[in-house]
């Protein structure tokens, strides 16, 4: 027996109904701040390449999201920092254009002036010394800037006291040839008291950020106290890591405690 047209479009059609009520709904688009959410998740967890794609991600998204943009610098610099040289000079590079867009999205708040002042501090590293003349004096401007906006910000004062530090380790020689040839008057400012004052008060604000007891000790080491930078680098030793390179600074620390008995 013949089944009519009207009796299999009655028995398809509820078919192709169901088929339809439980086929799975398609998945809700991530948003900016679902990938900031993710790239926070993974800064937590020490993942700077994973969270610097989340941050990157929000900023396609939304490309003046301050929060992105400094996270997207913040996590370059953390995985430029002990990176073959190519990759590290890309890496700085990219949190350098991060950052400037930050303070141009939001320039009255510090961690953009921050972030640029880490950046550029880096990126200096691998330049000339015309260059890094230049630098060091872009580093001084937004690290005084985050300050005025965050007179505690821990990151800021950190910058400044190894300013000061990288400044006074040059040798007199090389200050005077800055100074007079290449525009480097603001190193006239740099000073050994400084790059303590500036340091201890990093640690002070932040006693568990590692790295602000390494380099606090390396200042103690340069101004000749052992006792002191000792006991710094015992701090970077027993701490718990909590940032992506605290291993690298953990290794360090203890190669250069080594040294200094």
């Amino acid at each position: 027996m013949l089944v009519s047209l009207t009796l299999l479009r009655r028995l398809i059609v509820p078919a192709a109904l169901v088929a339809a009520a439980v086929r799975p709904a398609p998945a809700a688009a991530q948003t900016a701040a679902d990938h900031i959410a993710m790239g926070d998740r993974d800064h937590a967890a020490m993942n700077a390449p994973s969270a610097l794609h989340h941050y990157e991600e929000a900023v396609k998204l939304e490309p003046k999201s301050y929060d992105a943009l400094w996270k997207a610098a913040r996590e370059a610099v953390d995985a430029g920092e002990y990176a073959p040289p190519a990759e590290r000079d890309a890496d700085y590079t990219l949190a350098e254009q991060y950052a400037r867009r930050a303070v141009e999205a939001n320039p009255g708040e510090a961690e953009g002036h921050f972030h640029l002042a880490r950046a550029l501090g880096r990126r200096a590293l691998s330049l000339g010394k015309r260059d890094r003349v230049k630098y060091a004096g872009d580093v001084r401007t937004h690290a005084l800037e985050a300050l005025k906006f965050n007179p505690k910000h821990p990151g800021a004062l950190h910058v400044m006291g190894m300013w000061n530090y990288n400044v006074m380790s040059l040798s007199g020689m090389t200050r005077f040839m800055a100074k007079t040839f290449l525009g480097g008057k603001v190193f006239d400012s740099a000073n050994w008291n400084d790059a303590q004052r500036y340091m201890e008060e990093s640690v002070a604000v932040d006693p568990g950020r590692l790295v602000h007891h390494l380099d606090l000790a390396r200042v103690y080491v340069a101004r000749g106290d052992k006792t002191k930078a000792a006991e710094q680098y015992e701090l970077v030793i027993k701490g718990t890591p909590t940032e992506y390179n605290d291993k690298h600074y953990k290794t360090e620390a203890e190669a250069e405690l080594r040294g200094l008995r």
